[in-house]
């Protein structure tokens, strides 16, 4: 065998430093050895490589390999080249480490904004990727269109057009590297149109409302009543609303008809846009599809969606179907860049295209219809003065509580090692409607052996 097939060309780091080139790679490679750098069992270059890398003889390498093997930091064995040798590593202290946190990690999740992330599809997944990834041509591998892969966007704007009567085609859909960043986008897009406010929901995730305030946009929250938020009370000066039309988050119930017409009428009147936040629109369970708003005003309401809840968030994909004077806009916001894998952008569009999608959420869609009927019997049973709300659609329900009891379930869910969310943390701050005590319950989030784990612990917290 000769030395090339026994000593690949392995790259190795090393600056040689002191009198003489030989002691200054013995030191070099002695200190790497001692401090861990180069762990017991590491095969190093053989001496011709590293030689050449270094741009040194050969003889120095090989002798400098021999000084450390007589040390003992090195070991030469015929047919397996030099290797660091099995000893203590000496590593300069550590620093100090953080503050341990007092409170256990949960062993249950009932958090609100996940998925069953147990059930994401892993094998058909793997061979939509696969399938993609072969007929992809080789210029698909580029830096890539910055509105997202062509495919992509075609498989989208069919999807959305079908399943949720979105008004798309290619040309306006724009591919995001997940919710936040096509929300960070379109606030950078409304304050260059020289919007200054934006009407929200009284109830919602206070993430979106600081990625728009970091834009050097206020947010003003509409009014609440009982039958849920109410845009035709947009605040004079708004320039744009965020609504999440077809599931209120959190409170779970769909906008009315009237109301939808009102706020597109606004939009038209005004100028102005509607955001449609379409998070889950695909779990609906006692009720009829309530189609996307963006049927009602295409030029007026920019859709947003999301494969986080239907598949997982850590795919960090999102689309925008957008009117189409925002396009150009948007592409501006986004600096003509592309940010997600296009490997990631082919496997979904592939998912898409091939059915594997919708079989998937057809199953989800069973799977927590069941977890959810399930909560709901428990609740009878074990809990009767607790009321579930917001329950016809989505992956979370809303348990309203006795006036002044939210905290102290909350933190009766802690000492159960339960992660649980009370209903006051998804309030704006300037909301003007009364508080309610409640608890966000998200049955999607824990896996399928967790579940009955997961609703035990819930039922001994609630009064």
């Amino acid at each position: 065998m000769t030395e090339t097939r026994a000593n690949p060309g392995l790259d190795l780091h090393l600056e040689p430093a002191g009198p003489g080139l030989r002691r200054g790679l013995t030191e070099a490679l002695r200190a790497a050895v001692r401090t861990g750098r180069l762990a017991p069992g590491t095969r190093l270059p053989s001496s011709r490589v590293l030689a050449a890398d270094l741009g040194i003889a050969r003889n120095t390498v090989a002798d400098a390999y021999a000084d450390l093997v007589a040390e003992g930091w090195l070991t030469a064995r015929q047919g397996s080249g030099t290797r660091v040798a099995d000893r203590p590593v000496t590593t300069p202290p550590a620093a100090p480490a953080p503050p341990a946190r007092t409170a256990a990690r949960p062993a249950y999740d009932l958090r609100p904004g996940t998925p069953d992330l147990a059930s994401f599809p892993r094998t058909e997944w793997l061979r939509a990727a696969r399938r993609a990834l072969h007929a992809a041509p080789d210029e698909a591998l580029g830096y890539g269109d910055p509105r997202g892969h062509a495919a992509l966007r075609a498989a989208l704007a069919g999807y959305v057009s079908r399943a949720r009567g979105v008004h798309a085609d290619p040309g306006r859909v724009l591919v995001c590297n997940g919710f936040v960043h096509a929300l960070d986008l379109l606030g950078t897009v409304l304050r260059a149109r020289g919007v200054h406010t934006v009407a929200v929901e009284s109830y919602g995730l206070h993430i979106h409302r600081d990625l728009l305030a970091a834009a050097g946009l206020r947010t003003v929250p509409l009014p609440l009543d009982d039958q849920g938020t109410d845009p035709r009370a947009v605040p004079e000066g708004a320039g744009a609303v965020l609504l999440t039309p077809a599931h209120q988050f959190p409170l779970g119930m769909p906008l009315r008809p009237d109301r939808r017409a009102a706020v597109v009428e606004w939009a038209r009147r005004t100028g102005g846009l509607v955001l449609e936040d379409d998070y889950d629109g695909e779990f609906r369970y006692d009720r009829q599809p309530v189609g996307a708003l963006q049927a009602l005003g295409p030029d007026h309401v920019i859709h947003l969606g999301t494969a986080s809840k239907a598949l997982a968030p850590g795919l960090r994909l999102a689309w925008a179907v957008l009117p189409p004077p925002l396009v150009e806009e948007a592409l501006a916001a986004k600096n003509h860049l592309a940010t997600c894998s296009v490997l990631e952008q082919l496997t979904l569009a592939e998912f898409l295209t091939s059915g594997a999608y919708d079989r998937h959420v057809r199953a989800a869609r069973l799977r927590y219809r069941r977890r959810r009927d399930t909560l709901v019997a428990a609740l009878a049973v074990r809990a009767p003065g607790v009321h579930a709300t917001g329950i016809a659609a989505g992956l979370h329900a809303v348990l309203l509580l006795p006036p002044g009891t939210e905290q102290s379930v909350v933190q009766a869910a802690t000492w159960q090692h339960l992660a649980l969310h009370g209903l006051s943390l998804f309030r704006h701050p300037d909301a003007v409607t009364d508080p309610v005590d409640a608890v966000v319950v998200g049955y999607g989030t824990p896996p399928d052996h967790a579940w009955s784990g997961a609703l035990d612990a819930l039922c001994r917290v609630l009064p």
